[in-house]
């Protein structure tokens, strides 16, 4: 009996040794970043051309419009700037050429198409372009576009303007 007693014993010693000895825990922290910065694109997917078609030499205030497409980081500030054209000297006199003839149009910011919705490229207080804030989709932004007359010489006319998205 006294051995068995003295097994006990020592079972029980060893039980209470064992759980005495129970695994210790540490922690830490450690941080998780990214930055993100704003961008813009305004060519992956293409614009649409202001298109006037095919209009009589008698025409007055021929409309259309065009669009362009712009993605932009959500919540992120942008301006469109649109340049003269190459036959303008500023975006009040933008031109469409055939050859050396020369037909006059305007491009507007608005469907109204007043002097004070004309599009060009002055930021900053009483700029003349398009500002918007960035959604993470595609927007579309019209361009608005007038031929004043078509009273000039018959023949196809054209022009090429450069758009410039800042963000």
């Amino acid at each position: 009996m006294k051995f068995r007693l003295f097994a006990s014993s020592a079972l029980v010693g060893l039980g209470i040794a064992s759980g005495a000895a129970q695994a210790a825990t540490a922690t830490t922290t450690f941080n998780v970043r990214i930055t993100i910065t704003a961008a813009c694109d305004i060519s992956t997917t293409a614009p649409t051309d202001v298109n006037f078609g095919t209009q009589p030499s008698t025409a007055t205030n021929v409309d259309n419009q065009g669009a362009l497409n712009v993605n932009c980081t959500p919540s992120a500030p942008y301006t469109i700037s649109l340049d003269n054209g190459q036959n303008g000297t500023d975006a009040n006199t933008r031109k469409m050429s055939s050859g050396t003839a020369l037909v006059p149009y305007q491009l507007y910011r608005n469907a109204t198409r007043t002097a004070a919705d004309i599009w060009g490229s002055t930021t900053g207080t009483g700029g003349n372009v398009y500002a918007a804030t960035g959604t993470g989709t595609v927007q579309t932004v019209p361009v608005y576009g007038r031929v004043p007359n078509t009273n000039f010489a018959a023949g196809s006319y054209a022009d090429v303007i450069t758009a410039t998205i800042t963000y």
